[in-house]
């Protein structure tokens, strides 16, 4: 069996703590990794790590390594980016054009499809339904898992199955639904008969290709090119779900129900369904102090939060963004997003920090002539050699050590040194050592853009 893992998503429901520029797959929302991270490891339970193809976006290549990197795993070759986001149908065609041409997969290998951003609990069971699901795919058909729905949710898809039961652990699918409105999701609930859509799937690469070809034939003549010619030609591609594409048209399907904890953390309300709560029910996290207040949602970030006697209400705090709204309203905030977008307001796809393929920085403190960053270089990674027109820089080191090219000279930093870097020098920063190295960089000058960057 290969995987493929759906890590291209860019959502907004999550907003301000996730954004276009760090979706919701890289946030650790519980303990110390990320959603990304929970999905690989859970993965590498059957899977070997060059069995498995992550596919993303451009602008999330640099987080998807440095996430992989974090894990303490050599980096895996098999990180497929898409040249533009089309849906999960042109990913996963993408995806199983790589495996065939690149890494020589058979037609008749089963591939498992996972999306990254799901919480998943146990794991062994889940596991143990996967691995038993194995002998359907081999079989020819696609399988799909439903989860056994707890609540009327209105934040999910639904999949219907042949009513009269299942055999041998499996049941035949009748249907797919949209996210529907409570009133039907409360139908669904009544009638038994309903899951929700995990959005993970099980299959033959020749079956999906075939059905690929049979019912999205824009999609299925890319197929037929090669890797590079699909790349070169992806931008034309229809932006669709695997969903719409296949699984609501295909007749060979089936569902395995998982019987799990599972959450798609699509919304804040299934984010406070996730977490610890106290005597009173209220879900902390970060640097809180509720005081009279009961069923409530707390995040915070660099910020002393005290909240006093509310009632449940969410509080979302970043460093640039503060969220506050009625809990069970959370499936609201996407418009919050279209508005901060129809204002150009920076927040609304963009935090503070910034990934780069070298490392990170972050935005402390900018004004009239001046910018303040945080900086963390990768071990062993370096920035371009470059210059700038408009301002000087001025580099302290805080953590490590620092290699630093003026003109034709090299300076070595250690912790608490500093150097200079005048306007118009040609000048590159390295780090020499396997542990990060973290600077604190002060720009001064009449233009602070990050285009004012002239590379050798």
């Amino acid at each position: 069996m290969k995987g493929i893992v759906l890590a291209g998503g860019g959502g907004t429901r999550l907003w301000p703590l996730s954004r276009k520029t760090f979706p919701k797959q890289f946030l650790k929302i519980k303990g110390e990794l990320s959603l990304f991270q929970r999905t690989l490891n859970r993965l590498l339970r059957f899977l070997a790590l060059e069995d498995i193809v992550v596919v993303t976006g451009r602008d999330y290549e640099f987080l998807v390594k440095s996430e992989i990197r974090e894990m303490g795993l050599s980096l895996s070759p098999h990180v497929v980016l898409e040249p533009i986001a089309r849906g999960t149908a042109p990913a996963i065609a993408l995806s199983l054009k790589y495996m065939v041409e690149r890494l020589s997969v058979s037609s008749d290998e089963v591939i498992f499809v996972t999306p990254s951003d799901h919480f998943i609990d146990p794991e062994d069971r889940f596991v143990e339904a996967l691995v038993s699901a194995e002998r359907w795919a081999r079989e020819g058909r696609i399988v799909t898992f439903g989860i056994k729905p707890s609540s009327p949710e209105t934040g999910y898809g639904y999949i219907a199955v042949d009513p009269s039961g299942g055999r041998e652990g499996v049941y035949k699918v009748e249907g797919f639904f949209e996210k529907p409105n409570l009133e039907r999701a409360r139908l669904f609930l009544k009638r038994g008969n309903y899951f929700w859509n995990s959005g993970m799937f099980l299959f033959r690469v020749d079956v999906m290709l075939l059905e690929l070809k049979k019912h999205r034939p824009e999609i299925g003549e890319k197929l037929d090119l090669s890797l590079d010619e699909m790349i070169s030609q992806f931008e034309s591609m229809p932006d669709i779900s695997i969903d719409y594409a296949v699984m609501e048209r295909t007749r060979n399907i089936l569902m395995v129900p998982l019987d799990i904890s599972w959450s798609d953390v699509g919304s804040y309300d299934s984010l406070y369904d996730l977490l610890n709560k106290d005597e009173e029910g209220n879900a902390i996290l970060g640097d809180v102090l509720p005081l009279s207040s009961k069923n409530s949602m707390i995040i915070g970030d660099k910020r002393l939060i005290v909240a006093l006697g509310v009632d449940g209400i969410l509080v979302i705090e970043t460093d640039d963004a503060v969220l506050i709204a009625k809990r069970g309203e959370s499936q609201q905030v996407r418009e919050v997003v279209r508005v901060l977008r129809e204002l150009s307001r920076r927040e609304a796809d963009e935090h503070t920090t910034v990934y780069r393929p070298w490392g990170r920085y972050t935005v402390l403190e900018e004004g009239d002539g001046f910018k303040v960053k945080r900086v963390v270089i990768a071990p062993r990674e370096a920035l371009s050699l470059q210059r700038h027109r408009y301002r000087s820089e001025h580099w302290i080191v805080v953590k490590g050590m620092a290699k630093v090219t003026l003109e034709d000279r090299e300076v070595y930093l250690r912790e608490g040194e500093s150097i200079f870097v005048p306007r118009l020098v040609f000048h590159r920063l390295e780090n020499p050592l396997d542990s990060p190295l973290e600077i604190i960089e002060v720009s001064c000058g009449s233009y602070l853009g990050e285009d004012d960057i002239e590379r050798v």
